[in-house]
């Protein structure tokens, strides 16, 4: 039963760290929270949903094309909503990631009605047991899908030039653009890089809960920045195992008889770690001279 419910905690918070790594990764660079990230996540699913309805492909193609899709739109929300007000007062940036977050929701909610929608088949669900242990094939692999993408985001970051330039912009970004940073261009890629895993999360989860709906970014955005700032905003690792953390949690709260609270799990996650360690598991103090 332990190591059931641990293998349900870890397919739920690798969705989690997904759409959480664009949180961090965004804001390690330009500290900003982008309140939209969740709806991109939503649009991500959307996208999956007609690549299979409508042109019949499978599932590696279907994430693919989510994938490509989310990139052009977080690419283009930073150029158009974001990138004209980076030198605004942060309270401006905030309120306009909010307001394009109530905007791709609205946009979706007129163009397919506020109802769920179900995801077409397209992975064949298979029970696997392993003695007494049982897990779906799914699970299998929304895991292995999750956990290659996370570390192929960590030879990005850690072994490409352009990871070394996310680094450096994380550290200080006016003086990496006066060592020769394309500053814009890190931004852009950073924005690239993380509506893409959050359009993996999820079509990823609207195959394994067979719906989705135009408000499914709202609870998961707010979980996934749960979950950054568990693992330590701006920090990639933290994110992933804040993640995994926060689907354990939340299984666990279900298998214990409280069902019912399972979205407060989260949020008294968040406050116990604010209170016990304000800079999350893996964050650091940041230090600034006056």
């Amino acid at each position: 039963m332990l190591l059931q419910q641990i293998i349900n905690g870890l397919t739920l918070g690798a969705t989690y760290a997904l759409i959480a790594l664009g949180y961090t990764m965004v804001y390690g660079i330009i500290q900003l929270i982008n309140f939209a990230h969740g709806d991109i996540y939503m649009i991500g699913a959307f996208i999956g949903v007609a690549v299979v309805a409508l042109f019949h492909q499978n599932f590696f193609l279907t994430l693919a094309a989510a994938m490509l899709a989310c990139v052009v739109l977080g690419v283009t929300i930073e150029r158009v909503a974001y990138r004209p007000l980076r030198r605004a007062p942060r309270l401006n940036l905030l309120i306009t990631t909010i307001g394009v977050s109530i905007f791709l929701e609205t946009f979706m909610t007129v163009l397919k009605g506020p109802q769920p929608t179900g995801f077409p088949p397209v992975l064949k669900n298979v029970t696997l047991r392993v003695g007494t242990l049982e897990f779906s094939s799914i699970q299998l692999v929304i895991l292995l899908v999750a956990v290659a993408l996370m570390m192929g985001l960590q030879f990005i970051v850690k072994y490409t030039k352009i990871g070394k330039a996310m680094r450096a912009s994380s550290e200080d970004y006016d003086t990496a653009s006066l060592m020769g940073i394309n500053i814009n261009r890190v931004i852009s890629f950073t924005f690239a890089i993380g509506s893409a895993l959050a359009a993996a999360g999820g079509v990823l989860v609207g195959i394994y809960f067979n719906s989705v709906s135009p408000y499914m970014g709202v609870t998961a955005g707010l979980k996934a920045f749960v979950a950054a700032v568990l693992g330590g905003i701006g920090n990639i690792p933290g994110a992933m195992l804040g993640g995994m953390l926060l689907g354990l949690a939340e299984v666990f709260g279900v298998a214990a008889g409280f069902s019912t609270y399972k979205d407060a799990i989260a949020f008294t996650l968040l406050i116990i770690i604010l209170l016990v360690r304000p800079t999350g598991l893996l964050g650091r103090p940041i230090q600034r001279k006056v």
